[in-house]
């Protein structure tokens, strides 16, 4: 399904979409729900949050931590993810360098939800009405940091002398597991732009000068393995695999997919 696909979906506000989920955050998101919250974005990660700040926190019943009810605190700065339920994401990747467009599914609904499917009008309305278009736009400011994420790994790291397929394992883990992992301020740079004294008048301006931050802080880290679970984190915050971070840089190619 693309934007000009026929669809509409009628919300009843039941909240059954909000519990027992995993919901991704992407540094963007958790600006949003910063602002919505009225807090700063660390204690965002803190209230919001867990695995670092990469996902939205729910509670041990099921309820996304924002649900009072059958509402959402934090409706204004809600993740695109809920935005775009219940659609969700795909990224269709078309020539090296000449970037990515959308594609979208329908998911199934929760049991019991009152929600009402139809095709009055189209996927781009229904984004529109969402507010899903900053959000989009968004993932282009942070998304090139990934490659730049990628070169710092590149140059910090020999893959003569390292087995690049252990090396990688490695970074997955660290970079995608919820307890003991290893400090690592890049990634925790990742979702608290404010500790980075990032924040602007919108959200949008925020974005711009936190990926600006996060180069410079790339650009001098010294330890190869924090540098690729940070790359692994952003890519998978953005919605792509691990295997989009793995895979850019020729080291990465020639190593890995031979």
């Amino acid at each position: 399904m693309f934007a000009d696909s026929k669809f509409s979906y009628e919300c009843n506000r039941c909240g059954l979409c909000c519990r027992d989920k995993v919901i991704a955050l992407s540094p963007y998101d958790v600006i949003r729900i910063a602002r919505a919250a009225g807090i700063s974005t660390g204690e965002t990660v803190a209230r919001y949050t867990m695995r670092r700040g990469s996902l939205l926190r729910f509670s041990t019943d099921g309820r996304c931590g924002a649900l009072e009810d059958a509402r959402c605190t934090i409706h204004s700065g809600r993740p695109l993810a809920c935005r775009l339920y219940p659609l969700g994401l795909q990224r269709i990747t078309r020539a090296a360098g000449a970037g990515f467009t959308y594609s979208f599914i329908r998911l199934e609904p929760s049991a019991g939800s009152l929600g009402i499917y139809g095709t009055a009008g189209s996927i781009g309305d229904f984004l529109e009405t969402q507010g899903a278009g900053p959000h989009l736009d968004a993932a282009s400011v942070y998304s090139p940091l990934i490659a730049n994420f990628r070169r710092r790994v590149d140059a910090l790291v020999d893959f003569e002398c390292v087995e690049p397929r252990e090396f990688w394992r490695i970074a997955a883990r660290e970079a995608l597991a919820e307890t003991n992992y290893d400090p690592n301020p890049l990634i925790d740079a990742l979702f608290d732009p404010d500790r980075l004294g990032c924040r602007r008048g919108s959200a949008a301006d925020t974005a711009i000068a936190h990926a600006a931050a996060l180069d410079r802080l790339a650009s001098s880290e010294r330890d190869g393995a924090a540098a690729a679970a940070a790359a692994i984190m952003l890519a998978t915050s953005l919605g792509y695999g691990p295997q989009h971070a793995i895979g850019i840089g020729a080291s990465a190619r020639s190593a890995l997919y031979p």
